[in-house]
C-alpha cells in the first residue's frame, strides 16, 4: 500500500523515460550521449526516487502516527499532529487552514500523477491495438479508473486498496524479473553496480547542485520538481502510512519506510532504466529520436517512447498487456488512496480507527476525476507538472510544524 499510494503511479511513467532524457541533456556539464552521460543517466533516477522521497514520507508519517496512537488525538486529521506547535489563540482556525492546504497538496500531486498517466495509458493501448491515439481512449481510461477505485472504495481499506496493492506488487515483480533474466542481464547488473558506487560517491553533490554558473535549468526542471512532488504527497502518504501502522514503533516506521521504500523503487528503476538504456545504446530502438520529435508527437514524446519500449519487452504483446494492467491498477489505487485520505481529513468527526463515509469518498473521487480530465484536455505536460509545484509550496511550513510538535511531545513524554 505504501508503493501504490505514494510513488508507484509516477514510477511506471518515468522509469523507462527518465534516463533517456538525461543522456540527451545530462547534468553536471557532461557531454550529451557520452559514456559518462549513460552512467549518470542510470544513476540519477536512483537518487530522485530513492532515499529522498521516502525520507519526506517518514518525516510526515511519524508525527501523524504518534498523534493518532500515543497522544490519542480524537480526529483523523493531519492538523492534529501540529497541536503543540500552534498558538492557543486561534488554534481551531489554524487547524482548518492546515487541513485545507493539505487537501490542496493532495489534489495537486495526484492530478499531476494522473494527468501524466492518462496519456501514457492511452499511448500504451494504441501500441497494443494499433488504433490511433485519441481523446476518446483517454476518457475511456479515466472512466475505467473511476470504476476500479469505485469498486475498491465500496470494499474498504483492507479488502479494497490492500488487495489491489498486493496484485500490483506481484505484477511489477514478475515484469521486472522477466526483463532482468530474459533481457540484457549482465548489462543491467553491471550498470546497477556502477550506479550504486556513483551514488555513494556523489550523493550530496547531486542533491545540493544548483548549477549557478551555466544555469542549464536541470536542477529546477528535475531535482527541485521532484522535491516539490514528494512534498505535495508527503502529508498524504504520511497519513496513509500512519493509518496502517498501528502497533509499530517509531523505529519500525522509519526503517520500514526507508529500507523497503528505497529497495522497491531503486530495484524497479535499476532494471527498467538499464533496459531502456540498452535499447538505445545498441541501436535496437531510436528512443532519443522519438523523445526529440516534438514536431510529430508534441508534448507526448515521453508517452510514445515508453509505449515503444513496452512493446519491445520480452514476450512482446503479452508483456505489453501486463504492463498496461500494471499501470491501470497503480493509477487507480493512487486515486483511491487520495480520495480516502481527502475524505478522512475533510470529515467533521472521524476517529483514528474509523473509515470516512462512502459518500464523501465518492465526492473526492469525482473531484479528482474532473481535475484530471481538465489536465488531460490542457494537453500540456509542463502545465500538469507546474500544478505540483504550486500545490507543494504551503506544505513545507506544515511539515516543519509537524516536526516541531513531535519534538515537543517526545520531550514531554520522555524527558
Amino acid at each position: 500500500m505504501m508503493f501504490t499510494a505514494g510513488i508507484g503511479a509516477g514510477l511506471v511513467t518515468w522509469a523507462f523515460g527518465e534516463p533517456l532524457n538525461y543522456i540527451q541533456s545530462p547534468p553536471l556539464g557532461i557531454k550529451p550521449m557520452s559514456s559518462a552521460a549513460y552512467e549518470m543517466a542510470h544513476m540519477y533516477p536512483l537518487i530522485h526516487w530513492g532515499l529522498v522521497p521516502w525520507a519526506f514520507y517518514a518525516v510526515a508519517a511519524v508525527p501523524i502516527a504518534y498523534s493518532l496512537y500515543v497522544v490519542k488525538s480524537p480526529y483523523l486529521r493531519i492538523s492534529e499532529s501540529c497541536e503543540t506547535a500552534l498558538p492557543t489563540r486561534g488554534k481551531p482556525a489554524l487547524k482548518t487552514v492546515i487541513d485545507v492546504f493539505i487537501i490542496l497538496g493532495i489534489i495537486a500531486g495526484t492530478t499531476t500523477s494522473l494527468g501524466i498517466g492518462v496519456p501514457l495509458l492511452s499511448a500504451l493501448i494504441s501500441e497494443l491495438t494499433g488504433q490511433p491515439d485519441s481523446l476518446l481512449i483517454k476518457v475511456a481510461v479515466l472512466v475505467v479508473w473511476a470504476l476500479i477505485f469505485g469498486t475498491s472504495t465500496l470494499r474498504g481499506l483492507k479488502r479494497g486498496i490492500q488487495k489491489l496493492a498486493d496484485l500490483n506488487m506481484i505484477l511489477a515483480g514478475l515484469l521486472m524479473m522477466v526483463i532482468l533474466f530474459i533481457g540484457p542481464t549482465v548489462f543491467i547488473l553491471n550498470i546497477t553496480t556502477n550506479s550504486l558506487g556513483l551514488m555513494a560517491d556523489q550523493f550530496f553533490r547531486i542533491i545540493l547542485w544548483t548549477d549557478p554558473i551555466d544555469k542549464s535549468g536541470f536542477p529546477e526542471g528535475w531535482t527541485i520538481f521532484y522535491w516539490a512532488w514528494w512534498l505535495a504527497f508527503a502529508a498524504f502518504v504520511g497519513l496513509f502510512i500512519a493509518r496502517i501502522s498501528r502497533g509499530r514503533t517509531i523505529k519500525q516506521i522509519v526503517l520500514g519506510t526507508l529500507i523497503w521504500g528505497c529497495l522497491g523503487t531503486m530495484s524497479y528503476l535499476a532494471i527498467a532504466g538499464g533496459y531502456a538504456l540498452h535499447l538505445e545504446k545498441e541501436g535496437i530502438l531510436p528512443l532519443t529520436q522519438i523523445l526529440s520529435d516534438t514536431e510529430t508527437y508534441g508534448d507526448g514524446t515521453l508517452y510514445v517512447m515508453t509505449a515503444k519500449i513496452a512493446g519491445h519487452l520480452p514476450f512482446g504483446k503479452v508483456s505489453l498487456f501486463f504492463f498496461i494492467i500494471l499501470c491501470t491498477i497503480f493509477y487507480a489505487t493512487t486515486m483511491d488512496s487520495a480520495a480516502y485520505i481527502s475524505a478522512a481529513i475533510s470529515s467533521e468527526n472521524i476517529g483514528a480507527n474509523e473509515d470516512p463515509s462512502l459518500g464523501l469518498r465518492f465526492v473526492w473521487i469525482g473531484i479528482l476525476f474532473l481535475m484530471t480530465l481538465g489536465a488531460v484536455l490542457s494537453d500540456s505536460l509542463s502545465t500538469v507538472m507546474s500544478i505540483t509545484v504550486i500545490g507543494a509550496l504551503p506544505l513545507l511550513p506544515i511539515i516543519i510544524l509537524m516536526s516541531i510538535s513531535l519534538t515537543r511531545q517526545l520531550q514531554r513524554d520522555y524527558s
